[in-house]
């Protein structure tokens, strides 16, 4: 065995590498073999894939070691979206899961997801602990040739679990236009098995399996959707819906093919979970959330909660607190009475549902919540460096584009707000020397300004 598995990491959502680079059969089955040693034997493991190259092989290699360790094994008949893969988890009332996915990364990509018994994402202790046992002891490989897992369709839950959750009786009669880019992961068209019945008028596009996603990636930025923007606008559709690579993360387009910023779906689940639906119970974002999301609790008289980057942090406070919905910056989204996970596809149909409710299409919707709650730019960039730079919070300027600054936050990256809420913030990658600014305003002119000095400051420290 080699030492290989050196490069072994966990990042913010599990370990992510390049196929046949450092992600190996031979990786896979060290790092499952630490799962289960740190599992101990006679426990019981749900795993699924999605549809990247080799994504079920590499799922079975790893049920065959968690067997040969003396485990129960379900093994997904089929590439499933990850929320699908933590429902199984809490339903078949597993010890653990494990997805094999890289989510948004390009093809030449694929990773390794823990999941919890709640579903939720494993934390860092859990990933620290795995990976302290990389290597440790050899690879149980007895009988792999004829060991098999049990092979169970885990999608047809999933389907009926959402049924059940949204409100199907309202949405029958309507016959608002859909349009759903598959951006061709693991979402596929399982939105329309849960619509089935209902007079919402679905298509879909790049919904078909293709390993190297046309040449792109499958990150639902606004970049990557000009055909579903495209379409929505020619075709007059009522809303478009983007999922990434393993479909827990969603983004939107509105008539006109307007493109809906993650961070504003977030407080459009919030206001219809909260007034529509009638739920109770606090918000969630992250430190690089949208001031927007403070506007709404505020009016909404409800608890928001903010946590470092990372779903993970979320999928904590829904174990332990009342949250109705928690996300992230980059379209992930978690909502009440589920698992404590993102899923695109159910974000979807909560806008569906939300657009049946206040019979609106989703620009009127979200026209009414910005002109309540501000309309804010949000805008973010990737400074790609020689060598890692982090910024010092004493250095860094005491005013931003001749607004002063009111606060600053570094428990993760560092945020600096201002008196105006415009706010800069830094956060370096954990990996490698990148180092992420963001940056949000009232006007797109003054967000892409605090962007191009955040990229000013950071250029100087590297030089």
């Amino acid at each position: 065995m080699g030492e290989s598995f050196s490069e072994i990491k966990f990042g913010t959502d599990g370990w992510r590498a390049i196929i046949a680079d450092s992600y190996t059969y031979e990786n896979v089955r060290i790092l499952t073999q630490a799962v289960a040693d740190y599992l101990g034997s006679g426990k019981k493991v749900a795993i699924g894939y999605d549809t990247r190259f080799m994504s079920g092989k590499f799922a079975q290699a790893a049920a065959i070691v968690l067997g040969n360790n003396g485990n129960k094994v379900i093994l997904s008949d089929r590439y499933l979206p990850t929320p699908a893969l933590s429902l199984a988890v809490k339903n078949n009332k597993c010890d653990l899961g494990i997805m094999i996915t890289a989510s948004h990364n390009p093809a030449e990509y694929n990773g390794f997801k823990i999941k919890m018994p709640s579903g939720g994402a494993a934390g860092v202790e859990i990933t620290k602990a795995v990976e302290a046992l990389l290597g440790k002891n050899p690879v149980a490989e007895k009988n792999s040739s004829s060991l098999e897992a049990e092979k169970k369709d885990l999608i047809k839950d999933y389907v009926k679990f959402i049924r059940n959750y949204i409100d199907l009786k309202k949405i029958k009669p309507k016959r608002f236009k859909v349009l759903v880019d598959s951006m061709y992961g693991s979402g596929d068209s399982f939105i329309a098995q849960v619509l089935k019945g209902t007079n919402i008028k679905l298509e879909f596009i790049h919904n078909t399996i293709n390993p190297s996603f046309d040449g792109g990636r499958p990150e639902p930025v606004e970049e990557n959707l000009k055909v579903l923007k495209e379409r929505v606008r020619k075709e007059k559709f009522d809303l478009g819906i983007a999922l990434d690579g393993d479909a827990d993360r969603i983004a939107a387009v509105a008539p006109g093919g307007v493109f809906i910023h993650p961070q504003k779906i977030l407080g459009l689940l919030a206001l219809h979970l909260n007034q529509d639906r009638g739920w109770s119970g606090g918000l969630v974002k992250t430190i690089c959330g949208t001031t927007m999301m403070d506007n709404i609790a505020r009016f909404l008289k409800i608890k928001l909660y903010e946590t470092p980057v990372g779903f993970k942090y979320i999928s904590n406070l829904m174990e332990t607190e009342d949250i109705v919905t928690g996300g992230e910056e980059a379209g992930g989204m978690g909502v009440k009475g589920y698992i404590p996970e993102r899923d695109g596809t159910m974000a979807g149909l909560l806008l569906i549902e939300m657009m049946v409710y206040r019979n609106k299409n989703i620009l009127k919707i979200l026209n009414e919540t910005e002109k309540k709650f501000g309309k804010y730019y949000y805008v973010r960039q990737d400074l790609h460096l020689a060598r890692r730079v982090e910024p010092k919070k004493e250095t860094l300027p005491k005013e931003l584009l001749g607004k002063k600054v009111i606060e600053v936050k570094d428990y993760d990256g560092i945020k600096l707000i201002c008196d105006d809420e415009s706010w800069l913030m830094f956060r370096g990658s954990g990996t490698e020397p990148i180092m992420r600014t963001y940056a949000e305003a009232k006007s797109l002119n003054q967000a892409n300004k605090l962007l191009k000095l955040g990229e000013e400051i950071i250029l100087r420290g590297v030089s």
